[in-house]
């Protein structure tokens, strides 16, 4: 397998445990997008949230919850790598069609910069995630299946 095409699909896949990630607490505030617009403290309380909801669900040991945090922390690093200097993506993405022109170069550069972020961040979230999936028991790994296909609704609200 070509390297980019390696690069593309660690990135899909660290985008996608992302988005698992932050929807395993079952509801958010609509205000925010992604965590926009929440502080430090309201992002902390969210983790806290999900990685207790995500515990209680599976029935996780200490040990078990531990490697959640980490892999909550990982998934927010990448996120803030992902997200980047910027405080306010949408403005950004925006830009690129203000002109009389599509700015193509702009565009190619923020591509190149969150392919980046995902390339660099991703090795430890997989790592992470491996590292959380192992340590559970079959019963629990199997609650995880179940979970990822829909079958239960504890990833979503209600």
């Amino acid at each position: 397998m070509k390297p980019w095409i390696k690069r593309t699909l660690y990135g899909l896949f660290g985008a996608s445990i992302l988005v698992g990630g932050l929807s395993a607490c079952g509801h958010h505030r609509h205000d925010y997008g992604m965590g926009m617009g929440m502080s430090e403290s309201e992002r902390t309380e969210f983790r806290g949230k999900m990685v207790d909801r995500v515990a209680s669900k599976l029935d996780l040991n200490a040990e078990q919850k531990q490697r959640l945090g980490v892999l909550a922390d990982k998934l927010q690093e990448q996120r803030s790598a992902l997200v980047g200097k910027t405080s306010d993506p949408r403005a950004e993405i925006q830009a690129l069609v203000a002109g009389e022109k599509f700015d193509r170069t702009r565009a190619q550069t923020l591509v190149t910069e969150k392919t980046a972020a995902l390339n660099s961040k991703s090795p430890e979230v997989i790592a992470a995630m491996a590292d959380f999936f192992d340590s559970l028991t079959p019963a629990q790994q199997v609650k995880v299946r179940e979970a990822m296909q829909g079958r239960h609704g504890w990833w979503r609200r209600g």
